[in-house]
């Protein structure tokens, strides 16, 4: 599974961003994608995952309303908006491929390489 993850970039507090993570036609479709995140010094944490369906949506704790994941099939693409970054943010993003909504979460299949976010105060 190829996935190709983009949309990173420097940011202030409060800025939005909007993450991408395309995958081969092949491979796409069969998969729940989620996002994770790695900060500097710290281990890689769960962002958020979307079924096969494109329902079965969750997120981590620390979104509080602020994500939305949402995948355009059309595009063999997953998104990641973020609204109301803070510096907290900061980290590289990289999307994942899984055989469910639930398993991705915790045992991703495949990575793709990451985008890196910074959100300056």
């Amino acid at each position: 599974v190829q996935l190709q993850a983009s949309g990173g970039g420097l940011v202030e507090a409060g800025a939005s961003l909007r993450l991408s993570c395309v995958g081969s036609a092949r491979t796409f479709t069969p998969y729940a994608m989620a996002w994770f995140r790695q900060a500097p010094g710290k281990e890689r944490e769960f962002v958020a995952a979307i079924g096969l369906d494109g329902g079965t949506i969750s997120y981590g704790h620390f979104v509080n309303g602020r994500f939305k994941i949402s995948r355009e099939y059309a595009q063999n693409t997953v998104y990641l908006q973020m609204d109301n970054l803070q510096p907290e943010d900061t980290a590289v993003y990289y999307c994942a491929a899984g055989i469910s909504a639930v398993v991705v979460r915790s045992r991703p299949n495949y990575w793709g390489r990451g985008t890196l976010v910074t959100v300056s105060s």
